[in-house]
């Protein structure tokens, strides 16, 4: 099968990481094109899905340093799992109870998660002060390594207007 969107050529330059406004306005500019293309991918996922994007994960992360970026941390509130708070609250010395009252809430799905933005553990450099404690949803975004990513591609779509390299990783699945 051909892909009548493999002529559309990369607008994100190599290790240049877009502002978040920027990042918006290309999705904007390029956003039909990335729906359809994750559209296609979901009605007819190759046999290699998960290893092309495995390939392109790797090649966007080793171009664009989180550290320049800091736009999951700065717009998402992530969902915690008990055991996140458990490992969170003992690392700041808190009681479970406490860290819920102080840093959570829940959300509409009934999960708990951040209660603010950008997130309360995010340093000026764009670092993590709990960074090796962060919960599992931070351990795994932007979520464009998993196993059956085809049913993860609603959330690629949701997170290329967040993570230049989500932008980077569907702009290149145009070629495929």
């Amino acid at each position: 099968m051909s892909n009548p969107l493999k002529h559309v050529k990369p607008v994100v330059p190599p290790m240049k990481v877009p502002e978040p406004i920027a990042l918006r306005k290309l999705v904007f500019q390029h956003g039909k094109v990335m729906r359809a293309t994750l559209k296609r991918l979901k009605q007819r996922p190759p046999r290699d899905l998960d290893e092309q994007f495995e390939k392109l994960h790797e090649k966007a992360f080793k171009k664009i340093d989180c550290l320049d970026c800091g736009n999951c941390c700065k717009t998402t509130a992530p969902m915690l799992f008990e055991k996140d708070i458990e490992r969170l609250s003992s690392r700041l010395k808190l009681k479970p109870g406490d860290f819920v009252t102080q840093y959570l809430e829940i959300d509409t799905d009934g999960l708990y998660a951040m209660r603010s933005t950008p997130c309360p553990f995010l340093s000026d450099d764009n670092s993590c002060s709990v960074y090796e404690d962060r919960p599992k949803a931070c351990r795994e975004f932007p979520h464009t390594n998993h196993r059956k990513m085809h049913t993860h591609l609603a959330l690629a779509h949701h997170n290329i207007e967040i993570c230049p390299a989500v932008f980077a990783i569907v702009e290149q699945l145009n070629a495929i």
